[in-house]
């Protein structure tokens, strides 16, 4: 009811307005009042069906290419290597060339001749 004369107030009011003014002036309707909704307590009703499953995303975009990694480290010292093998024995030289002959010496003197006699026994 309080809207029927909320409407009649605004159509009186337009129709005041109009005596005054050469335009008319229409004021649109009341909006309707919102139904009442009435709970009424009961059993709980039947799970709903499943919905259909949904259409397969995009594929994503492919990603960045990672950073280069760091440069590693020197490696440790290797061992040191085995002697090497006792070398060959070298070749035998040559034999030296003969010398010369050396000078003949002078000759000797003749010496004396010596005679021994025995000591006659005592």
């Amino acid at each position: 009811m309080t809207y029927a004369a909320s409407f009649f107030t605004i159509a009186l009011a337009a129709m005041t307005l109009a005596g005054c003014q050469r335009e008319v002036v229409v004021a649109p309707p009341a909006a309707a009042p919102p139904a009442a909704v009435v709970v009424v307590p009961g059993p709980p009703g039947p799970a709903g069906a499943t919905g259909a499953s949904g259409q397969t995303g995009s594929t994503g975009l492919t990603g960045d290419t990672g950073s280069t990694g760091f440069t590693g480290s020197t490696g440790a010292m290797g061992n040191t290597g085995s002697m090497g093998q006792t070398g060959s024995t070298g070749a035998t030289g040559d034999t030296g060339a003969t010398g010369d002959t050396g000078a003949t010496g002078q000759r000797g003197r003749t010496g004396d001749n010596v005679v021994v006699v025995p000591v006659p026994a005592r």
